[in-house]
């Protein structure tokens, strides 16, 4: 059975909850959010570009299961101040009524250049986008998960990041394992739960900047990892709160 088919015949794990997706158009973040909606999720996509962020919406409302109807939410994580986080939040609030979990799969990588000669603005502006805004989202959207009797965020992170030539990305992988070690430190004793995914290599887009396609044997397509997300974000995830889980490939 294809991985595909196995995620539309999963129980609906997710159902009545409200999960917030970040890059929901990109390669894993499509994946995800589709897994999610068959799992019974009423999923939120948040994204920067809008023609892919409305073919996903279009595939989970089209899905012929009958699957809960996704939100929308254009947004550009790099352009956007903390006060629009906050107004992200109050509207899922006011329009959903709740939200359940996040799941953060945005991520900027330029591609492969030595650090001296990344340029500061652009360091600036990837580091922002892989690191504060993952943790500025999450804070303004703390108040609505504690609401939640089983509320969690998943950071998505990188198992490949040798130290030379990944820059502000390479940087911000570190720097998402320390917040994921403090949150839980911080917040082990209330309702929502932290946790990493090492989903492994994939085939996306982001991946393809650091890696010849044609030789590239060990990426799998992202809906090998969809299962993944969607078991950190349903009950069955609390055994791996506050760690970093690496699914079996």
């Amino acid at each position: 059975m294809s991985t595909a088919a196995a995620a539309t015949e999963a129980p609906a794990v997710l159902a009545g909850r409200v999960v917030l997706v970040t890059g929901a158009h990109g390669g894993l973040g499509a994946a995800a959010a589709q897994a999610c909606a068959r799992a019974g999720a009423t999923v939120v996509l948040l994204g920067r570009k809008v023609p892919k962020l409305n073919r996903v919406y279009d595939a989970i409302a089209g899905d012929p299961a009958g699957l809960p109807e996704p939100v929308n939410y254009p947004f550009d994580l790099a352009g956007a101040g903390y006060g629009d986080h906050a107004e992200l939040a109050a509207r899922i609030g006011a329009q959903l009524g709740r939200l359940d979990g996040i799941l953060h799969c945005a991520a900027e990588f330029p591609g492969l250049t030595p650090l001296e000669h990344t340029d500061p603005g652009d360091f600036a502006r990837v580091l922002h986008v892989d690191l504060t805004a993952r943790w500025w989202l999450t804070r303004a959207c703390l108040p609505l998960l504690a609401q939640a009797a089983d509320a969690y965020v998943v950071f998505v992170l990188d198992d490949e990041v040798p130290a030379a030539y990944r820059g502000a990305y390479g940087i911000a992988q570190h720097g998402q394992r320390a917040l994921l070690d403090t949150l839980h430190a911080e917040h082990g004793r209330v309702p929502v739960r932290f946790h990493g995914l090492r989903p492994g290599p994939m085939r996306t887009p982001l991946r393809a900047r650091a890696h010849v396609a044609d030789e590239d044997r060990r990426a799998r397509d992202p809906a090998a990892a969809a299962t993944a997300c969607v078991t950190l974000l349903s009950s069955d995830g609390a055994v791996h709160r506050g760690r970093t889980w690496t699914p079996p490939a």
